[in-house]
């Protein structure tokens, strides 16, 4: 009758199951098995014209078919361990006549791993949900993968490896230079991970005095120190237990400090100052620095393990300059947040200031941009932002002579110009210009000595 009226029937039906995400078996009333879709043979490294008629337990390791089929339960969201995995696992009976015929099984994801990853997945299309943005309140995450403007592949590319790990409580470093949007990209992978619910804790360890870091990260008892808060206090690692902590600038921490750290992350557990009891942790940790940390291990001011420990998973943020592309992208969502911001409507950018960006070279990044950007909008006369509005060091372009010269001779004389413009861009705060550019105070004062720099 139903071939009579959908000619097709069966073979639409036979498509569908057979290209079904889900994997599929269904027994008869004796546990036997009808049928087996050709993805879950394939893993089960079975022929699909063999398992037809055997029983179910002889085809699925760990099987529960025929169970459900005895006691007319179904089972929903089971773990199931087959061939070295943990599969997640439904079954039902199926009733005909008020009694069990049968029962059908789906695994919908072929291992834990896959079922965090499609959390991770969810989350993200989650994110801009207004419950979503008020969970964001009181977790202390505030930014998710949507707050990151890009259209670059290697941006694109990077979103989807944040997706994947976020699932795992593995530790995350992330690098890049400064401006680059680190935060961000933390933030993004606590919203997305199991710990979304729970606390984001960030701690910068560069802004923090080293005599007040222990006791900032750990806590501390009452009457641990002279000027101790009364009943003592919890450290930031206690107050985001169940959650992660975001320990940004990690490459500052002391020589001191770095061993502390290392212990409690070995450990799992913490002992705030002036107490002889540990807490036990259950925290992920994301860290986050702009300094070359390979050199600072070859100089002894890195610890090797602590290195190992908190770079699990590593990732690179790519500055401004080495992906350009995404420039314009950025430009107008800038434009849209200040002027929402400041009540001044801009309507365009000239080409020229556009065109002046492309060849300018980013030393501060996304953030270097965005204040641009907003100087630019305060700054313009109409409607439209031009040259005139921008700062003289963007316009600059540093052209070197036709004159032959040496690699040697163009890289000093562009080391040269950076560092001018950086030191008038900081009002001459060396030390300050020192950190940005990744190098030593030292270091700083003899290249100003050698490129004759005032």
């Amino acid at each position: 009758m139903l071939n009579q009226r959908f000619p097709y029937a069966k073979e639409i039906v036979e498509t569908v199951i057979e290209n079904a995400y889900v994997w599929i078996v269904i027994v008869d009333a004796n546990g036997r098995v009808i049928y087996m879709n050709d993805n879950y043979c394939k893993f089960c490294e079975v022929e699909k014209h063999e398992v037809v008629g055997r029983h179910v337990t002889e085809v699925i390791e760990n099987t529960r078919m025929h169970v459900v089929v005895e006691s007319g339960e179904e089972e929903i969201a089971d773990l199931q361990y087959i061939r070295g995995n943990y599969m997640i696992a439904n079954r039902i009976p199926i009733y005909a006549d008020n009694k069990v015929v049968g029962a059908f099984g789906t695994v919908m994801f072929r291992d834990t791993k896959e079922w965090h990853e499609m959390n991770s997945h969810v989350r993200h299309h989650l994110s801009s949900l207004p419950s979503f943005l008020e969970q964001q309140d009181v977790t202390g995450a505030k930014y998710t993968l949507n707050d990151i403007y890009s259209c670059s592949q290697v941006m694109a590319e990077l979103k989807e490896k944040i997706k994947t790990i976020a699932s795992t409580d593995s530790s995350v470093l992330i690098r890049g230079e400064s401006g680059t949007g680190k935060e961000l990209f933390a933030h993004s992978i606590h919203l997305l991970s199991n710990r979304s619910e729970k606390p984001f804790i960030k701690v910068n360890c560069g802004a923090i005095p080293e005599q007040l870091l222990e006791s900032e990260l750990f806590g501390y008892e009452d009457g641990a120190f002279t000027g101790a808060k009364k009943g003592g206090k919890k450290g930031k690692f206690v107050q985001a237990n169940g959650g992660t902590i975001f320990l940004d600038e990690i490459g500052d921490m002391s020589l001191h400090m770095q061993v502390k750290l290392l212990r409690v992350l070995q450990e799992k557990e913490v002992e705030p100052v002036g107490s002889t009891k540990t807490i036990p942790l259950n925290v992920r940790v994301i860290t986050a620095t702009n300094r070359p940390l390979e050199s600072l291990m070859d100089n002894q001011k890195f610890r090797n393990d602590l290195y190992y420990r908190i770079s699990v998973i590593p990732l690179y943020i790519p500055p401004l300059r080495e992906r350009i592309e995404d420039l314009e992208t950025l430009v107008r969502h800038f434009i849209k947040k200040v002027s929402l911001r400041t009540g001044k409507r801009i309507s365009l950018i000239h080409e020229e200031v556009m065109e002046t960006f492309r060849h300018y070279h980013w030393q501060g990044n996304i953030r270097e941009l965005e204040n641009i950007i907003e100087a630019a909008i305060h700054l313009a006369k109409a409607d439209v932002i031009t040259l005139d509005a921008i700062p003289d060091y963007i316009k600059k372009k540093h052209v070197f002579s036709e004159q032959e010269l040496s690699l040697k001779e163009m890289l000093n004389e562009a080391e040269k110009n950076i560092i001018k413009e950086t030191l008038k861009k900081y009002d001459d705060d060396r030390k300050k210009v020192a950190k940005v550019l990744g190098i030593s105070k030292s270091s700083m004062y003899e290249k100003i000595q050698k490129y004759g720099i005032k």
